[in-house]
């Protein structure tokens, strides 16, 4: 087997490898006389008091270290590759993969497919469990490693080969039993198709995953997303409003009965089916404590309940503060999806601080199509297209998830400093929870 050493890029400020001065450009040998695999080899055998870590200089020379600190506590080290290992690609062909939907000429990262079940602890990736072997499940049990999100799709082992276009998708079921046995926490994920794994088949898999709990902690229902560069691949079809509601009649009549039997709810609905159905979204214990927040379960629920409170707290803080002040007009972009909701917040808000003019702009996704509808996959171009030719007032509001994480670039790689130019205005980047939302509001614009 080649040996694996792994470069250190960054060093923590303050952190036990900075006083030990260890430096970017080192490499990480062994810790505990162990050659480190991958980070999860990495985290397992830091998490002691004491610690043997020898690193390699760049001329060669070897330094081993011991060290005594507190028993999770970091070192303090950032490698160039965070998986410290090479990333697993897919090996399925789902017949709802939004990757094979995507146009052509974009960067080539988005069109890397990801099924790596690290990803799932680091991140919070869904992972399918068709390309871990045996190996990779004895690893995740000796450390204990959870909770791991698991794309489920559909609990018939025929049918999962079909969506999945796998032969041993249906066979990789029995890696949760595994899973279950050995006590480690899961959460499941349903992408439903329309005609495929819906109706019948989305009652069996909700029963048949009800047997893996307490340690599968939540299933979410969400309807697969559809692009306009569907040509050649599986004739999927958008859900109508009353087959959402449909959906939704067969998740809350489970979650009675796991309310009941288990005392969980335990199956959830991600937020589009209750915006398609043009219902009222559940209340916030309906939601066991947002288990699946970045899966869209919840997410708006949460918002609404962040946004009020902070409209409440300041309401009690500052009664009549803002009525002298002058008229500011504010503008909002976001997804047609969530556009009537946000709208909803606005009003609200506006009715408590009548100096604020609040719009709101629910953008087409002309890129992907316009049937998908979500904030997070608008682009720069759509935004610019749309926007250029209204008053959007002192200040734009755009919600991160439109940016690439960490970046200021949107998904067609259009920059926010270019969008800012083409709109002539100043653009405020609000982070995806109600106080931010609020206080972006609020905020007097300063230059």
């Amino acid at each position: 087997m080649q040996k694996k050493e792994h470069k250190i890029s960054h060093i923590v400020p303050g952190s036990i490898a900075m006083e030990l001065e260890i430096e970017p450009g080192d490499v990480l040998v062994s810790v505990n006389d162990t050659v480190i695999e991958d980070v999860f080899d990495y985290h397992y055998q830091l998490n002691e008091e004491y610690v043997t870590v020898v690193i390699r200089k760049p001329d060669g020379e070897e330094w081993e270290y011991e060290i005594e600190k507190e028993y999770d506590e970091d070192l303090g080290l950032e490698f160039e590759n965070g998986l410290m290992d090479a990333y697993r690609s897919c090996s399925n062909h789902c017949i709802f993969c939004f990757i094979d939907q995507m146009p052509p000429g974009m960067r080539e990262t988005l069109y890397f497919k990801d099924d790596d079940s690290r990803l799932s602890f680091l991140q919070g990736n869904y992972v399918t469990l068709t390309n871990m072997k045996d190996t990779d499940i004895e690893r995740i049990i000796t450390y204990k490693l959870a909770p791991i999100n698991i794309s489920v799709q559909t609990m018939n082992p025929k049918l999962r080969c079909e969506m999945l276009h796998n032969r041993f998708a249906g066979e990789a079921l029995k890696k949760m039993r595994r899973l279950y046995e050995a006590g480690i926490e899961m959460n499941g994920q349903i992408v439903l198709c329309k005609g495929v794994n819906d109706k019948e088949e989305l009652e069996r898999s909700i029963r048949e995953l009800t047997e893996y709990i307490p340690h599968m902690r939540s299933v979410s229902v969400v309807p697969a997303g559809l692009t306009k560069y569907r040509d050649g691949l599986y004739p999927l079809e958008l859900f109508t409003k009353q087959e959402a509601i449909e959906v939704l009649r067969t998740v809350h009549g489970w979650q009675a009965f796991c309310m009941e039997r288990f005392g969980t709810h335990f199956v959830h609905a991600s937020d589009e089916w209750y915006l398609m159905a043009e219902q009222e979204l559940p209340p916030e214990e309906s939601y066991d404590g947002y288990l699946q927040l970045e899966n869209g379960v919840g997410m708006l629920r949460l918002l609404i309940e962040e946004f009020e409170e902070a409209m409440r707290a300041d309401e009690e803080q500052n009664a009549d503060l803002y009525e002298i002040k002058e008229t500011e007009k504010i503008s909002i972009a976001t997804g047609k999806l969530a556009a009537p909701l946000i709208e909803r917040l606005a009003q609200q808000f506006m009715k408590r601080y009548p100096h604020k003019r609040i719009q709101v702009f629910p953008i087409r996704n002309e890129f992907f199509g316009e049937q998908i509808t979500v904030a997070g996959l608008l682009t720069g171009q759509d935004l610019q297209k749309q926007l250029q030719n209204e008053d959007l007032g002192s200040r734009l509001l755009l919600p991160c998830s439109l940016l690439r994480s960490g970046e200021e670039v949107f998904l067609d790689d259009m920059t926010l400093q270019e969008l800012k130019k083409a709109l002539q205005v100043k653009i405020v980047i609000v982070n995806s929870n109600g106080q931010d939302l609020f206080d972006a509001l609020l905020e007097q614009v300063t230059e």
